[in-house]
């Protein structure tokens, strides 16, 4: 896979955050700034980030395990189904049932053919 440019993250509109008043402390170091209230992503960090979660999903599949691709925004869905339906992955692009990571063991019990 092509590393992603700045240009494209910005083309994308991967800079676009969340409003500014419902957002993660954590993400403070991510934030390039503030406009009409949202916050701008700092695409920089955002492509060495991308450049290191390529590698380890890459990483993981290489060591068929399985890794699970979470798309609940209208924008990613199809995306999502189609490719990662394609590579045999397990997805979820509807919503996101509660306690599915917390809960894991039993959620696991009911999608058995799911995750193995």
């Amino acid at each position: 896979m092509a590393k992603v440019t700045f240009d494209e993250l910005l083309d994308a509109g991967v800079h676009f955050g969340h409003l500014s008043r419902k957002w993660n402390p954590n993400m403070a170091p991510y934030i390039f700034g503030e406009k009409k209230g949202i916050h701008i992503i700092d695409l920089n960090k955002t492509a060495v980030k991308l450049e290191e979660a390529s590698h380890a999903l890459k990483q993981i599949a290489k060591s068929g395990k399985k890794i699970l691709f979470v798309a609940t925004k209208k924008q990613a869905k199809d995306i999502v189904s189609e490719k990662v339906g394609a590579i045999g992955m397990p997805f979820v692009t509807e919503r996101w049932p509660g306690g599915m990571l917390t809960n894991f063991v039993t959620i696991r019990k009911g999608s058995q053919n799911v995750f193995d």
